[in-house]
């Protein structure tokens, strides 16, 4: 929170109110402000960053209107947590657990032994896990396609990650999935889309690349980092002076900002959000250009995307068992 809050600029040409909206969205869909986190109160956060209440109360209600953070009575606001709760997990090795009672029982109603039942469990061919299809949104299908590239590693062999764009949606283009992720920034957008699958938001953090480059940066480079979303500027800076702290300074600009391009003739280094690429083309041969792309986050790709897949699949495959029964039955 104080390096976000930090990074919010008040000589910045856009104005406070998006500047903290996009510091805490986005701050929460990159992991840097953490589910359950408390949050300052509305006047705490109102006198550090010289604005009125009012402003920041409308942030928080705007927020919270989104899902992003939670009001707890008597406890004050918080970030909200999206994940799976951990008995979920419980419940479902309780219905496995239930599933081998019976299989033991009605292997002795046939006079088998647990020797017997075990050797013939051991014997059998596992059936062919149920793939799942997971479609994965973004607003540049360029980077989301490359997170879908990066999520894909994690699931099993037969299931798939599609990338697709809010775009492509909209205009009809809508391939078949089971269940759709995207940025947490995307989450009411998504369910609004895809109305009755499920959607997770998972959270982004810059890419391996990304942080080399910027910790490969010069401590006297002159840093310029420009952002496609005015609202992102806060968290781009923020993410800047995490992974690049030597640097001594970093001017923030968005895309839109008049004079750009003379600006930007001025410095030696270059960091530019997805969505602002051709300003590369605008820079001479000795200067350096690094783009800021994130990646899905590991650990919340383990604790919240896999246990949803495993549930996905579970019911996939009850379901296609409940199929073939009836249909041996109409047989």
């Amino acid at each position: 929170m104080i390096r976000i809050s930090a990074a919010v600029d008040p000589t910045s040409s856009v104005l406070m109110s998006v500047q903290l909206r996009g510091a805490l969205e986005y701050g929460i869909a990159t992991g840097d402000i953490p589910a359950n986190t408390r949050l300052p109160s509305v006047r705490r956060l109102a006198a550090k960053l010289n604005l009125s209440p009012v402003t920041v109360s409308a942030v928080y209600a705007g927020l919270q209107e989104r899902g992003h953070i939670e009001g707890r009575i008597g406890s004050g606001t918080f970030v909200a947590n999206h994940a799976p709760p951990p008995a979920a997990n419980m419940l479902q090795m309780a219905e496995f657990e239930r599933q081998i009672k019976e299989l033991i029982q009605a292997g002795q109603q046939l006079g088998l032994s647990r020797q017997d039942i075990a050797f013939r469990l051991s014997m059998t061919t596992p059936p062919r896990p149920t793939p799942v299809r997971v479609l994965f949104l973004g607003t540049f299908l360029g980077a989301t396609s490359a997170y879908a590239a990066d999520l894909q590693r994690y699931l099993p062999d037969g299931d798939s990650v599609t990338a697709v764009s809010i775009e492509q949606i909209t205009q009809g283009n809508c391939p078949k999935a089971d269940l759709v992720v995207c940025p947490h920034t995307l989450t009411a957008r998504a369910a609004r889309l895809f109305g009755l699958l499920p959607v997770l938001g998972l959270t982004l953090i810059p890419n391996e690349p990304t942080r080399i480059a910027l910790a490969g940066i010069a401590p006297d480079a002159t840093v310029a980092a420009v952002s496609y979303f005015d609202d992102f500027l806060p968290t781009l800076k923020s993410g800047v002076t995490r992974f690049a702290p030597h640097v001594g300074h970093v001017t923030t600009l968005p895309l839109g900002f008049d004079g750009l391009t003379a600006f930007l003739a001025g410095v030696d280094v270059l960091i530019y959000s997805t969505g602002a690429e051709h300003l590369r083309d605008t820079l001479r041969h000795d200067q350096h250009a690094i783009e800021y792309r994130h990646t899905p986050d590991s650990s919340a790709v383990r604790a919240e995307l896999m246990p949803m897949v495993d549930a996905i699949r579970t019911n996939a495959s009850r379901q296609e068992h409940r199929d073939e029964n009836n249909r041996e039955q109409l047989g």
